[in-house]
């Protein structure tokens, strides 16, 4: 009985020990669960960089910092000779039809102005083709309007050219009639054949058309007695052409929000577009449906005439010598190697990324805060900048039909002389998800079909989307292109931008690099990408930064400038402050300014500057002279190993082969 007693009361003992720690347990529970609150990306993101922030300090100069050599330049496309006002007493109107995407047009629009000026015509606002209302765009935009500000454009330019919104009543019976001359200028036709050729008939019939298909209409390098020409053409670009107020103020937010979380921001353009990937012959780059696609593309250029060389070319030799652009990894490779922490906000420009979120993957592992438009904004906002439109029917997959036994049989009676082989084992079912993409009919047909309602759509809104990418990457604290100045004569999109940011801040941070000096380094490190030894990390630091100086400068007036005026508008768009040091200025072999020439700017631009120097230099505080942030030290030994294991490996998670 004792004996009983006793494991009685030991039971007892236990079940009360078990219900207080029951209570200790719910009362702890309910005190911490009053600190729990939702998760939010951007709420951990703003964290991660408040202890950035405490722990390292400010940004870091040697990362975001203007470049000295080009603190001097200032905007100034001014007229600065006798430059009368146009008169409406002129030798007639010149409409035109733009096709092509959001850099052709850009480019095409300066270009039509500058002829108008040429010509001294009245310029009939152009109708850009891929966003008519026939490709199911919103009942309440059209064509120039539904990307551009048409007022804005209008009222920029009373003082350079007349503009109107149509031709007059009596001349657009005429002109449905096909009464006037058309003409398809190419994208380097000289000024001598507008006055030669194209001004005698618009004297005679008051009206010519244009047909842009290549992204412009005069060559780049104009005469130096046509310069007030050249600056027409920054006025154009980099004032008259305004977007939308809906467009402006969705990618202003934008830039807000980047800026939000107290760090600076890079953009980053890929460049992987199909239509340039084909032309270079770059499709062994990538793999399985991507590589047909762009094939596929490369045979109708072929067969176009756009490309006069074989259908089947070495990529890798392309890429050797810089004809591809850089892929996405190898990008992030480049930010890492020059100190950029994983942290790095880096902001996907452009509505097209060949290869889809597969090629990012690696970028991605290597810099978490790679964010797009779609990770800045609501797909509300979206729609309201879209505006109503009207549905369309959906691109369903449908089956190609089947055939019968007897087709089979006479196939196999066709198929060669004998001994036929075996016929192919059957191939893998593919499903319905594999066909619902824009690029589906590659696995049932030979042939591309005709774009779908839908599809005209979708590139009516891909001009949207890279207008609001080009905001943001005008405004961002530093600019990398993956494939600028490629060598096919079209405006290319990173170009315009590293165009307008020389333009308006010559001294921001902009990598021109050089893809063949680069591919030259990967190739020495192919095998060991992820952990490159010491000096080749000091040559890919090096060769970055004098790419943001005088050295990328000059390589980008001798490269660039020839193709594309907007993407090296200097020096005719620009002065230089007299309290600057004038540097040595460098001309071409033409005689043309590679660096230096700009004129000295006038007072007034050098006063503005003066006070705004002041009231920056009074907003100083200490702080700003602290310690970098996110720069990375390095060790000044030989070892190889060790220097890079403190830029490579502060993010475990970053190698997507680990």
């Amino acid at each position: 009985m004792v004996f009983k007693s006793k494991i009685k009361w030991v039971a007892l003992f236990v079940l009360a020990l078990s219900m207080g720690s029951l209570l200790v347990h719910l009362s702890i529970t309910k005190f911490s669960a009053a600190g729990l609150v939702q998760y939010s990306p951007l709420a951990a993101l703003r964290q991660d960089f408040a202890s950035l922030i405490g722990t390292q300090g400010s940004r870091s100069k040697k990362l975001w910092g203007n470049v000295k050599a080009f603190e001097s330049l200032q905007p100034y496309a001014n007229p600065r000779t006798n430059y009368p006002a146009p008169n409406e007493e002129n030798n007639g109107f010149i409409y035109a039809k733009v096709f092509g995407g959001f850099e052709k047009i850009r480019s095409s629009i300066c270009d039509l102005v500058t002829i108008s000026r040429l010509l001294n015509a009245t310029l009939v606002i152009p109708e850009i083709q891929e966003s008519l209302r026939s490709k199911g765009i919103s009942y309440k935009l059209k064509s120039f309007s539904y990307l551009y500000n048409e007022e804005q454009f209008i009222a920029s330019l009373t003082r350079d050219v007349i503009i109107v919104k149509s031709l007059p009543e009596n001349l657009k019976a005429a002109r449905k009639r096909n009464e006037f001359p058309t003409f398809k200028p190419k994208v380097s036709t000289s000024p001598n054949y507008y006055i030669q050729e194209v001004l005698p008939k618009l004297k005679r019939t008051q009206v010519i058309g244009l047909i842009l298909t290549d992204g412009g209409c005069l060559q780049s390098i104009l005469p130096p007695s046509m310069s007030e020409l050249q600056r027409l053409r920054c006025r154009v670009a980099f004032h008259a052409l305004q977007f939308r107020p809906e467009i402006e103020i969705l990618g202003r937010l934008m830039v807000e929000r980047l800026r939000a979380w107290g760090q600076p921001f890079l953009a980053y353009h890929p460049g992987l577009v199909r239509e340039t990937l084909a032309y270079h012959g770059c499709a062994e780059l990538f793999q399985d449906v991507h590589t047909e696609l762009i094939q596929y593309r490369r045979a109708q250029m072929i067969r176009q005439g756009i490309v006069n060389e074989e259908l089947s070319v070495d990529s890798h030799l392309r890429r050797d010598n810089g004809s591809c652009p850089l892929m996405p990894e190898e990008v992030g490779i480049l930010l890492r190697a020059m100190g950029y922490p994983p942290k790095t906000i880096i902001y996907l420009a452009g509505s097209e990324t060949f290869g889809g979120q597969r090629v990012l993957i690696p970028l991605r592992a290597m810099f978490s805060n790679l964010v797009d438009r779609t990770s800045l904004c609501s797909q509300k906002e979206f729609s309201d900048l879209i505006g109503p439109e009207t549905s369309v029917p959906q691109d369903l997959f449908q089956p190609p039909p089947a055939k019968s036994e007897k087709q089979l049989k006479e196939e196999w009676n066709k198929a060669g002389p004998r001994p036929r082989p075996l016929p192919p084992p059957p191939d893998r079912p593919i499903y319905l998800h594999e066909k619902e993409g824009w690029y589906g009919w590659i696995t049932e047909s030979d042939t591309e079909p005709s774009p779908s309602a839908m599809d005209l759509r979708n590139q009516a809104h891909r001009l949207l989307w890279d207008a609001l990418d080009y905001i943001v990457s005008v405004e961002a604290d530093a600019f990398f292109p993956g494939f600028h100045n490629d060598g096919s004569k079209w405006p290319d999109f990173a170009s315009l931008v590293m165009g307008q940011r020389l333009y308006e801040s010559a001294a921001s941070r902009t990598y021109r690099p050089d893809r063949k000096l680069l591919a030259e380094l990967f190739n020495i490190t192919r095998e060991n990408m992820y952990h490159p030894k010491h000096n080749w990390t000091v040559s890919v630091k090096e060769h970055l930064n004098r790419s943001l100086d005088e050295n990328g400068f000059i390589r980008q007036s001798l490269f660039s400038k020839p193709v594309s005026f907007l993407s090296h508008p200097l020096p005719e768009c620009s002065c230089r402050t007299s309290s600057a040091t004038v540097p040595n200025e460098l001309k071409g072999k033409n005689g043309r300014f590679l660096y230096g020439g700009e004129d000295e700017c006038p007072k007034w631009i050098q006063r503005g500057q003066e006070a705004g120097s002041l009231e920056s230099a009074g907003g100083k505080t200490d702080d700003s002279e602290s310690s970098d942030y996110d720069e990375l030290p390095e060790s000044d030994d030989g070892d190889s190993k060790n220097g890079t294991t403190l830029v490579f490996d502060r993010d475990e998670e970053w190698d997507p082969n680990d």
